[in-house]
C-alpha cells in the first residue's frame, strides 16, 4: 500500500481579513501534520475571502471605482507575505499545501489556488478558468487553462468551483496526466455537485478531492476513488469521505495509489 493522505479543511474564514485567515489556515495544517497528512486542501479564496465590492454600476465603469480599486490592489501575489506563511511552513512540516485567494490579474483579480510541494515551493499557480458572468464573479478576469504537476510523486491537477460543472475541466486534467484532481470549492446546493464529483473520478480514473466551507445546504466536503468496481468485476462504493454540511474541521481523505495506478492500467 502507498498511501497518499490529503487533510481537507471544511471551516469558514473571515471575510476579509487575511491575517487572521493566514493564521487560522497555519493551524490548520499543523493540525494536519499531527493527522499524518502528506497534503492540506483549503476551500475556495480561504486567505481573501470570496466577497465582492458592493458596486450596482456596469461592469465596463469598475475600474475606474475606488471599492474596486481597493478590492484589486489587496489581491494575491506568489511573493505575498500570507502566500509566503503558508511556504514556509510546508517546507518546515514537510507537507504540500494547496491555499486560495484572490490574485493579481492584468485588469481585475482571479481566483487562484497556490499548489506548494514539501520543500515549501509553488509548483504551480492555477487560476479559475471557469468565472461566473451571470453572477459577482464576473468582476474576475478568468484564467485561461488547466494545469497538472509532479507534486512530491504524484501528479496533481487542480479545477475550483464552478470549474467542476463542466465534464471537459477533469477531462482535460485527466489527458494531462493528473491522478488526483482537487478542487477548492466555496457554494451551495451540493448533493447534484457531489454526484457529479463522483462521476468525474469514475469516468476519468481519477481521485477527486472537494473541500468547501460549512453550513446549512452547503459544507459535503468529499473525495471518490476512481475504483468502482472490485477484481470479480463487483461494483464497489467509490466514496473515500463525506462530511456533512455543518461541522467544522479537518476530514482525512487517504488515496492507496498502488490500487489507483494498477486499476489505471487494466482499465
Amino acid at each position: 500500500m502507498n498511501p497518499f493522505r490529503i487533510a481537507v479543511v471544511q471551516s469558514k474564514r473571515d471575510p476579509y481579513n487575511q491575517q487572521q485567515n493566514t493564521k487560522a489556515g497555519l493551524a490548520f495544517v499543523h493540525k494536519a501534520k499531527t493527522k499524518g497528512a502528506d497534503m492540506v486542501l483549503f476551500p475556495e479564496c480561504w486567505i481573501t475571502g470570496y466577497e465582492f465590492p458592493d458596486l450596482n454600476k456596469p461592469y465596463a465603469d469598475l475600474e475606474d471605482d475606488p471599492s474596486f480599486i481597493k478590492w484589486r490592489d489587496e489581491a494575491l501575489t506568489k511573493e505575498s507575505p500570507h502566500v509566503q506563511a503558508f511556504c514556509d511552513l510546508a517546507k518546515q512540516l514537510q507537507i504540500a499545501i494547496v491555499i486560495t485567494g484572490y490574485t493579481k490579474g492584468e485588469k481585475a483579480p482571479r481566483n487562484s489556488a497556490f499548489v506548494i510541494n514539501k520543500a515549501g515551493e509553488i509548483a504551480f499557480q492555477y487560476d479559475k478558468v471557469h468565472t461566473c458572468d451571470f453572477a459577482d464573479e464576473k468582476m474576475l478576469e478568468s484564467g485561461n487553462s488547466f494545469h497538472v504537476s509532479n507534486v512530491d510523486g504524484v501528479q496533481i491537477g487542480i479545477m475550483i468551483c464552478y470549474d467542476r460543472e463542466f465534464p471537459e475541466s477533469a477531462r482535460i486534467l485527466m489527458l494531462k496526466g493528473a491522478e488526483l484532481i482537487l478542487v477548492p470549492n466555496d457554494c451551495e446546493t451540493m448533493a447534484p455537485r457531489v454526484q457529479a464529483l463522483s462521476t468525474r473520478a469514475f469516468e476519468n480514473m481519477t481521485g477527486v478531492v472537494m473541500a468547501n466551507p460549512p453550513r446549512e445546504n452547503a459544507g459535503c466536503s468529499c473525495a471518490f476513488s476512481p475504483v468502482c468496481w472490485d477484481e470479480d468485476g463487483l461494483a464497489v462504493d467509490n466514496t473515500v469521505m463525506m462530511a456533512d454540511e455543518t461541522s467544522e474541521g479537518l476530514f482525512m481523505a487517504n488515496f492507496d495509489l498502488d490500487e489507483l495506478r494498477n486499476y489505471r492500467k487494466k482499465e
